[in-house]
């Protein structure tokens, strides 16, 4: 009888491990893997596997997310983990990565000079205050990444600000984006020959020390340049992204036409127009000024394309604050700050991929967009104001004395205005039917009356782009940076994801739309309960053990008795 039970037991070891093995072996040579989560959180695209398993070299990844970390934060260094581990299924030996604390530094100096250096890089630092004992102390975090290939390096940004948003929600936004934000990263570094951006000079754009920032950031990802037209036909032909940045002088009718012809061809561009004169620096010396329309002559080929840009300024109760005087302590002046409803500050309500998720937009003296009927262009509406504005017309006088008052809340009763649209499709010529037959003809210049399907996107708004600037030190401050309140709008995020979704050809920005779920306790409910869920959590998992072993016992003692 025991030799029979013996044999048994040896016979089913040895087919369990037969069994092990040919699973094993089978799956060196098959490949699944299962998401149950309901938003299939875990499934990778079919575009970020495809860019993984064509890697032609190791993307090496280092995680400044990572040591005793605050719950939310620890959320998101998990689920990065989690994230690369799964790239790394597909990319193979193609992708490494390493999670790095750079607080663990005993030597302060030397923490000191990694802190600089992650900054440099482009890490933003993110202080956070902690109750212990002792009082209160700060903690630096660099909640990002550093990714390398070859001789090339590009910083990651794990966290997304979000204005208004709590921290839960913005570590779940941060979540729900690590898919595109990594792969869209391993894209730019690894791409061979990404897509060339120019910036437009010449017709009174804004200056180079006021675009610095936007330069700096887009050229990490792209090669980029300033560019000049002056009427030589092939001055954009080495680009296929142009900027137009706040122009204040008239474009003539051949830039007019170089422009077209470059958009005919596929090229993409993305506007920044102010078509009001209008600048805080006039309003330095004297408490208003008389806002008047630009003449860009750039009416007749927007409208073509589908949109008309108004002569006119847009006033918002939801808007940026501003410092004024208002009064003396002594003799020292005392300021306020206080919101300037001309300063637009725009919240993304839109699920496109541009916009969703952004942290708010600080506008300043934008205008108003209207759409145009127009065949085979699809218009989709990016930005709006908020629901408490109003527009006036040119010519407007801007009055500082306008804070001194509560305003008269009937007044912006509006409807949300159109601040930035995208235009997608195969765009006619603005010069169609325009132009003599020897110049329609000529197989120099190859005239085109239909484009190539491309995508332009209009913002009414040249300051978007702006980045402070102080002369006398020649300091730049980061795009979006407020300097009187230290609030980072979300104008550079904006702006490379406009980039970004003008040059990708891919379809990565989809990936931005992906949305998890926040599951977070009710806890009006939670709280009052608190003590028993804690006492059932660790209590009734161990009952239930030794229940289980001791009816496990009795039905054994009951067998062999």
């Amino acid at each position: 009888m025991k030799k029979k039970i013996r044999s048994a037991n040896l016979y089913q070891f040895l087919l369990l491990l037969l069994v092990i093995v040919g699973l094993n072996t089978l799956g060196k040579f098959l490949f699944w893997r299962f998401d149950l989560t309901s938003e299939k959180r875990f499934t990778l695209s079919s575009t970020t596997k495809e860019k993984l398993k064509n890697l032609q070299d190791v993307v090496y990844i280092k995680v400044y997310l990572t040591g005793d970390l605050p719950a939310g934060f620890q959320r998101l260094s998990s689920a990065t983990r989690d994230m690369l581990m799964e790239m790394k299924s597909y990319a193979g030996q193609n992708l490494e990565f390493d999670f790095i604390d750079p607080s663990a530094l005993a030597d302060s100096k030397q923490r000191n000079e990694l802190y600089n250096q992650l900054a440099d890089k482009g890490l933003q630092p993110t202080n956070i205050s902690e109750r212990n004992a002792e009082g209160t102390s700060e903690r630096i975090l660099f909640p990002g990444a550093i990714l390398n290939y070859l001789s090339k390096e590009q910083p990651l940004l794990l966290l997304k600000d979000r204005m208004g948003a709590s921290a839960e929600e913005m570590v779940n936004t941060s979540i729900q984006n690590l898919e595109y934000e990594i792969i869209n990263a391993i894209s730019k570094i690894s791409t061979r020959k990404p897509a060339t951006i120019g910036i437009l000079h010449g017709q009174g754009e804004l200056d180079k020390p006021y675009l610095a920032d936007f330069y700096k950031s887009v050229s990490a990802s792209y090669p980029t340049h300033y560019v000049q037209i002056k009427n030589q036909l092939n001055a954009l032909k080495d680009y296929d992204c142009l900027v137009i940045a706040k122009p204040d002088s008239a474009f003539d009718e051949k830039d007019k036409f170089i422009i077209d012809q470059f958009i005919m061809r596929g090229g993409k561009v993305l506007w920044l127009l102010d078509m009001m004169s209008a600048d805080m620096d006039s309003l330095a010396r004297k408490n208003e000024f008389i806002a008047i329309p630009k003449e860009l002559n750039l009416d007749d080929m927007l409208f073509r394309y589908g949109v008309r840009l108004n002569k006119d300024l847009v006033m918002d109760l939801q808007s940026v604050p501003i410092p004024i005087l208002t009064g003396y302590v002594g003799n020292r002046p005392q300021n306020s700050l206080l919101p300037w409803f001309y300063y637009p500050l725009v919240t993304p309500t839109s699920k496109h991929p541009i916009v969703n998720n952004l942290n708010a937009i600080r506008f300043a003296f934008a205008g108003s967009i209207d759409t145009i009927v127009s065949a085979h262009i699809n218009k989709t509406i990016l930005l709006q104001s908020s629901r408490y504005c109003k527009t006036v017309q040119s010519p407007v006088v801007v009055d500082l004395n306008i804070l001194r008052k509560e305003p008269d809340e009937k007044e912006y009763r509006n409807p949300p205005v159109n601040l930035a649209i995208l235009l997608e499709g195969s765009f006619r010529s603005n010069f169609a039917n325009r132009i003599p037959y020897q110049i329609a003809t000529d197989s120099t210049i190859g005239f085109k009356a239909e484009g190539k399907p491309t995508s332009m996107i209009v913002i009414s708004d040249g300051d978007v782009i702006r980045n402070d600037y102080k002369r006398s030190s020649n300091t730049v401050y980061p795009l979006g940076l407020d300097r009187y309140t230290g609030q980072f709008y979300g104008n550079k995020n904006l702006l490379l994801n406009c980039i970004d979704y003008l040059c990708d050809n891919s379809g990565l920005m989809t990936l931005r739309a992906k949305e998890f779920k926040l599951r977070l306790l009710d806890k009006t409910r939670f709280n009052p309960d608190k003590k028993m869920l804690q006492i059932v959590n660790v209590a009734l998992p161990v009952l239930l053990i030794i229940l289980f072993a001791m009816i496990k016992l009795l039905m054994r003692k009951k067998k062999f008795s």
